[in-house]
């Protein structure tokens, strides 16, 4: 059975996104992967374009309110920032709620800061995979 697991951000456009189009990447197979935001606005267009560049799926991709995923359990939550982390403090049907906090990659003009959030990510995300498959394995 594949474990469920929800990024949340503020604005669901950035990071959040970024988070789900890798672990899709890296382990469709082991998770469903979803992202949402508390208040919910466009994807950012630089975050669609690194993505692209970087040859990850963007096609399941669109910005998404928490509310959009009121009653569904998860195995995992995961806030990609303190104001999310706030905000859904008890997410109600989460086994686990993590917080991992980012600076908003948006504030920077250019692309630098989401080039930046993205490889940190990436790396998170890689360990993220390999504990719980250790955990699943064991």
């Amino acid at each position: 059975m594949k474990k469920r697991v929800l990024f949340l951000c503020v604005g669901n456009s950035a990071r959040s996104q970024l988070a789900e189009a890798l672990l899709r990447h890296q382990a469709q197979e082991q998770f469903d992967v979803f992202s949402a935001g508390t208040q919910p606005e466009p994807i950012d267009e630089r975050t669609l374009a690194l993505l692209q560049k970087n040859n990850l799926n963007t096609s399941e991709l669109r910005s998404k309110s928490v509310s959009e995923f009121s009653g569904q359990s998860f195995h995992f939550v995961i806030s990609l920032c303190e104001k999310s982390t706030q905000e859904c403090q008890s997410f109600p049907l989460a086994d686990k709620i993590i917080a991992w906090d980012y600076p908003d990659p948006k504030i920077e003009s250019g692309i630098r800061g989401f080039e930046q959030t993205f490889r940190e990510l990436n790396e998170r995300i890689k360990m993220f995979v390999l504990v719980q498959s250790k955990d699943i394995n064991d």
